[in-house]
């Protein structure tokens, strides 16, 4: 393993990942991977979750088409240095921030969506510059699989390289030194990460999960609430890490929820849930049980039947159910829908306030107030109104949670960001010297004003404040120079 990430930074370090045209030649092949393969990959997809192809190509392919064709088309302008502002002590200096590659870059991805998890965060650390070793989750082997295969007939093979396996092959490639670690999972295996990468001082982003919570106010429209909201929870089989995970709402609202829940599903999926095509399942036999641990106790509202052979659980949801029990102790991951009753939204606010910050936070209300006070008074990675999810999908936004939620943010300009130092420069002439006299010592009380004047003030902007500035900056300089005469004629005069 040693020797593979060695391989990798010896690629990185004779520089052919920096050029412009290079990087945009790689996304490129990589658009033109997602084009030919398209089949292959549908396919690989499609094995992991029982994903039709429409719906494997909507939640991953076209998701990864629109960001190589967002960064392509942004790429010139985001390597491009930014010209700094400058104080009066710079004023005739080159000041400018120039983003460069970080180096050799760890993506782990997660099975949930076991292509865009991995892609999207390897377009933003190509277009930054760097390399990168990808890690794609074991559990959707079929997808890991079509990867490593592919990739490397496309794309650079030094710089991009997959390395597939469990938790052995990952715990050695977390001895290693990397410049970054990118991660996406669960809390528990994000703080392993973390931890790994404090040994060499190393940033990460962190993409997690938890409990994201739906509050429904009386105040909203409730048959397109309950619609979008049946879309969002239900959406791969429950396994989306920004999925509504509970409902928190008024005791009178839940039966009409349930009932209109429950319509939304027979009107999405049919009267055969388990015959639609677009129906997920869980994706390995650990989960699914696991999930079906949550339903003890719990009061049955709609849905419940599960098939162990097929890993299908039935779209569920819970009323009445107690914060203290299990299903609302960890992230559920799976289409089980709790409702928490709350008597208003001072309950909901301080009940969401009370836990761990979600990844996500919704709120369907007409009162614009409300809406106002639940962002300002809560905190949570991102939040969606009067609809779920959707917030993923607008690359202007940065994508992240907060708290055990994660840390740092991708997507777009994000994840170039992400995966760039922004460099500070500052490029100053030899001549010049007698204005630095100022910041020279001896110190004295007239420099201290000088330096005061020069730091801390403010001047419009303009051709009148340039030569303004450029006359107080000759000012300066005289005044410095004649106060460095006056102090050495003094000396003079002290040895006589």
């Amino acid at each position: 393993m040693e020797r593979e990430v060695q391989r990798v930074r010896d690629a990185f370090r004779s520089g052919r990942s920096r050029p412009l045209g290079f990087r945009l030649q790689q996304l490129e092949a990589l658009r033109r991977m997602m084009q030919e393969r398209e089949k292959d990959i549908l396919a690989a997809v499609g094995a992991d979750l029982c994903k039709s192809e429409f719906n494997a190509y909507s939640h991953e392919i076209i998701t990864i088409l629109g960001e190589i064709d967002l960064v392509m088309e942004k790429l010139p302008e985001w390597v491009t240095a930014e010209p700094a502002k400058k104080n009066l002590l710079t004023m005739m200096d080159e000041a400018y921030v120039q983003p460069e590659p970080l180096g050799v870059v760890l993506i782990i991805g997660a099975w949930n969506y076991p292509l865009v998890l991995v892609i999207q965060p390897l377009i933003g650390a190509i277009a930054a510059g760097n390399a990168v070793i990808i890690k794609p989750s074991e559990l959707s082997e079929n997808t890991a699989n079509i990867l490593a295969k592919l990739l490397p007939q496309y794309i650079d093979q030094d710089l991009y390289v997959v390395i597939n396996g469990g938790v052995e092959e990952t715990t050695q490639l977390l001895r290693q030194r990397f410049d970054h670690i990118f991660y996406t999972g669960s809390t528990t295996v994000g703080k392993i990460v973390m931890e790994a990468a404090a040994k060499h001082l190393t940033p990460v982003t962190l993409e997690l999960g938890g409990k994201s919570p739906c509050y429904v106010d009386k105040d909203c429209d409730l048959d397109i609430a309950c619609r979008r909201i049946t879309w969002g929870k239900y959406l791969n089989c429950g396994q989306t890490c920004i999925a509504p995970d509970y409902i928190l709402c008024e005791p009178s609202l839940q039966s009409q929820i349930v009932q209109k829940i429950k319509e939304t599903v027979q009107e999405f999926y049919g009267e055969n849930i388990k015959e639609s095509p677009d129906y997920e399942r869980i994706i390995n036999l650990r989960h699914f049980k696991r999930i079906l641990s949550l339903l003890e106790g719990q009061k049955i509202a709609f849905g419940g039947e599960a098939d162990e052979a097929t890993r299908y659980i039935a779209p569920t949801i819970l009323t009445d159910v107690n914060p203290e029990t299990k299903v609302m102790q960890e992230e559920i991951f799976g289409p089980i829908l709790p409702i928490v009753p709350v008597k208003n939204a001072d309950e909901a606010i301080q009940f969401i306030n009370e836990r761990e910050k979600p990844l996500a936070f919704y709120v369907f209300s007409h009162n614009n107030k409300l809406v106002k006070r639940m962002i300002d008074e809560t905190s949570s990675g991102g939040v969606t109104v009067n609809d779920v999810i959707m917030h993923f999908t607008l690359s202007s936004l940065p994508f992240g949670g907060v708290g055990s939620s994660g840390m740092g943010a991708y997507h777009g300009k994000h994840s170039f960001d992400t995966f760039s130092h922004h460099r500070p420069c500052l490029v100053k002439s030899l001549k010049g010297e007698s204005a630095n006299k100022l910041r020279y010592p001896p110190n004295s009380q007239s420099k201290v004003d000088w330096a005061k004047f020069f730091i801390l003030k403010r001047f419009n902007k303009g051709k009148l404040g340039l030569l303004l500035l450029t006359f107080l900056g000759i000012v300066a300089a005289v005044l410095v120079k004649r106060e460095h005469f006056l102090n050495k004629f003094s000396l003079q005069n002290l040895k006589w």
